[in-house]
């Protein structure tokens, strides 16, 4: 990480976008539940704002970057998605109500959402310009993950501090910072290609196709409990801020690890290999949890296992979205796997998750997880392809 603090500073305007965002992120996802409790929202309630926050995944992202593509704009859309994002956020802190909350967590995660595919394309872009290798990503890609356990464990612990009714001010803080460091990032106009439509549906009706984005969903859903309830069942089990914040970061740190090492791992097993075993893992995990939460262990292995539950998946999915779309369809196609999975599976496992704590428990609604895995596991073993 300290090597890019040396290199010129576009990469470093790059990285700090990255670590200011996905520091807003680390500190909604873990934190929101707890402080939706910390409103009186019930689990229902709860669910349904956490859905809408995913759920504006399936459209923002499509439609602002349809139209940064048509202008070749991206700095523009990026700075206006994150003073946006800034505003809405100054209206989430002063609300208390159910149905005005909603609203406001829906005109912020819109904006929030819409921002961050439009500035990866811009960052591939000025590496390309720069003359850098996509390897040189990684490196800046890191500090988003750099921010989320910054946001976890330090935010995390300053909560035991001051309590969650400082929850909208971090919030609001970092969006400031993000919007500030693009304002000083210089527009790139590229030219873009046409989409060959006809070609990109007949590839989404192939069944493989369908069968991993079917796959996808299905494991998006069955995080519905964790994303949006986790923290809170901690909370309830006795655990300290500080400690939830740990917990946190470490299925983040070891999703990094994952990912530090996908090279050797692609180059010894096979795509659908990886995939049906991050399955099984992740069937694993939803299992252990509920069984484990009095035991910190359990916890600590379980949080551990995100490294296959999201990092292991991710990278095997989007490796076998890659070949099954090539040329114009590339694009959408990470586009149509980004929105099926995180953005209709994510909102319908947060939904879910909402009624099923309300009504039955946790100890069911993480039964619940398990039982869809199983089902997205026959059907990779059935119909995906390398």
């Amino acid at each position: 990480m300290a090597q890019l603090l040396s290199k010129d500073l576009p990469q470093i305007k790059l990285a700090s976008f990255y670590f200011f965002y996905f520091t807003i992120f680390g500190i909604f996802v873990p934190y929101a539940g707890l402080y939706y409790d910390f409103l009186g929202f019930n689990a229902i309630q709860i669910g349904q704002l956490s859905a809408v926050f995913v759920a504006t995944k399936l459209i923002a992202p499509n439609l602002l970057g349809w139209v940064a593509d048509k202008t070749s704009l991206k700095v523009f859309w990026v700075k206006w998605s994150s003073f946006l994002t800034f505003i809405c956020l100054l209206f989430f802190a002063k609300q208390d109500q159910f149905y005005v909350v909603l609203l406001a967590v829906f005109l912020f995660s819109f904006f929030f959402h819409s921002s961050l595919p439009i500035f990866e394309s811009y960052t591939f872009n000025a590496l390309k310009t720069a003359n850098k290798t996509k390897a040189s990503y990684g490196k800046i890609r890191l500090w988003g993950s750099v921010g989320f356990i910054f946001a976890v464990v330090i935010v995390g612990w300053l909560f035991d501090k001051t309590g969650m009714d400082s929850f909208a001010f971090y919030l609001i803080l970092f969006a400031l910072f993000a919007w500030l460091g693009v304002l000083f990032l210089a527009e790139d106009k590229t030219l873009v290609e046409q989409v060959d439509t006809s070609r990109f549906w007949q590839i989404i009706n192939q069944p493989q196709v369908v069968a991993l984005l079917l796959v996808s969903l299905l494991i998006q859903f069955s995080h519905g409990s964790y994303y949006g309830f986790y923290s809170i069942f901690l909370n309830d089990a006795g655990y300290s801020k500080t400690a939830i914040s740990i917990f946190w970061a470490v299925g983040v740190i070891a999703e990094i690890v994952v990912f530090l090492y996908m090279l050797p791992l692609f180059k010894r097993f096979s795509a659908k290999t990886l995939l049906l075993f991050s399955l099984w893992l992740t069937l694993l995990r939803w299992l252990v949890i509920p069984l484990g939460i009095e035991s910190i262990e359990v916890l600590f292995f379980a949080q551990l296992l995100h490294s296959a539950s999201y990092g292991l998946f991710h990278a095997a999915a989007i490796y076998l979205i890659d070949g099954l779309f090539s040329g114009k369809t590339q694009s959408r196609g990470q586009a149509i796997y980004a929105s099926t999975s995180h953005g209709l599976g994510g909102a319908l496992g947060l939904l879910l998750a909402g009624y099923i704590w309300f009504s039955y428990g946790a100890e069911a609604s993480f039964f619940i997880n398990a039982i869809l895995v199983v089902f997205a596991i026959f059907i990779a073993y059935k119909w995906v392809r390398n």
